[in-house]
């Protein structure tokens, strides 16, 4: 499965991630805020995307507007994949994405015709940033992914 390879029982090598090498920073940030852009255009036609590490689903909730006052609302989410958090050791909500939610996997065209970069460096450079996450995830580090 696609996962699978974000199960890291070694290091990441610099080797295995040979695109965020020749690309700058400005560049991923640009690829990934495509990325971010696409993600939320499925999020207001109501479906998840599985981004291999997780999914960003809209799910309900509460929300406390005054004392005694509680409204049901929807709340964009990141839901860390199971077996990720089983193989890391994680802890976080159990939180489900609703059964008529349909979970789709990102429209890598979409996003590198919207970013003008190839198909395969949008691609290469998601997964390579993924691969950096799960290596952080897996020595424990601190990791900070800011989307709009």
């Amino acid at each position: 499965a696609k996962m699978q390879k974000y199960l890291l029982y070694n290091n990441v090598e610099p080797e295995e991630l040979p695109t965020l090498k020749e690309l700058s920073t400005i560049e991923i940030c640009k690829i990934w805020s495509g990325m971010s852009r696409h993600i939320y255009r499925q999020l207001l036609k109501k479906r998840a995307v599985d981004i291999g590490v997780g999914s960003f689903a809209v799910v309900p909730a509460l929300a406390s507007v005054a004392e005694d006052k509680v409204l049901p609302v929807e709340r964009p989410m990141f839901i860390l994949s199971k077996s990720l958090k089983m193989f890391y050791n994680l802890e976080s909500d159990d939180t489900k994405i609703p059964d008529e939610t349909p979970v789709v996997p990102p429209d890598i065209e979409e996003v590198a015709a919207s970013t003008h970069f190839r198909h395969e460096i949008v691609e290469q450079c998601v997964q390579e940033t993924l691969l950096c996450f799960a290596g952080a995830l897996r020595d424990n580090r601190e990791v900070e992914f800011s989307f709009k």
